[in-house]
């Protein structure tokens, strides 16, 4: 079985290594300001390469944006390890406001993905492996309602993160409630 970390494989020279993690957050904040359409030269300028290394290795746009799609799943992985020590409704909230950091990148990035390839199942498989024992951890404490699964959360956030909101702090208080209806009554 195919797993995250072998979806990506990350350069073993250290020089090339932070060539590779320089090209990754560049393009994220490039697509992330431009969309998946955005220019790869930029990319390459913003990490301080030149364009033929992003293309050594990124050979292709696609192979670009499942890489930052791939880093931005194994952050949402780091963020439910990182969770461990806090109460457990803290802890799922704490992994859900950082899975909806991960929604805007990941809305710059999906139009450029092809959605049924193997990078996306493995990443969306890997999400639910990282917030389902954060979810499980608060339903056990008796903290968050018992009849909601990881996919069930995950779609709920992602179906109102995508709505187009007034201003800031509508959009704040609409995610607080969401978030507030996973609590166990």
């Amino acid at each position: 079985m195919t797993t995250i970390n072998d979806v990506v494989r990350r350069p073993q020279r250290a020089d090339a290594r932070r060539n590779f993690d320089a090209l990754i957050a560049a393009a994220r904040e490039v697509f992330s300001d431009d969309g998946s359409n955005a220019s790869l030269e930029e990319i390459a300028r913003r990490a301080g390469v030149g364009i033929g290394t992003l293309y050594r290795n990124f050979p292709t746009r696609e192979a670009l944006l499942e890489a930052v799609y791939v880093e931005e799943v194994q952050a949402l992985g780091r963020a439910a390890d990182g969770v461990l020590d806090l109460e457990p409704w803290d802890a799922l909230e704490t992994w859900l406001y950082r899975f909806l950091e991960y929604l805007r990148t990941k809305r710059a990035l999906v139009e450029g993905l092809n959605k049924t390839s193997e990078v996306m199942t493995v990443c969306r498989t890997a999400m639910y492996e990282a917030g389902g024992p954060v979810l499980a951890r608060a339903q056990a404490a008796g903290v968050a309602r018992d009849d909601v699964t990881i996919e069930d959360a995950v779609r709920m956030l992602a179906g109102v993160s995508a709505v187009v909101y007034s201003d800031d702090a509508q959009r704040e208080r609409v995610l607080g409630v969401t978030i507030d209806a996973l609590r166990s009554r």
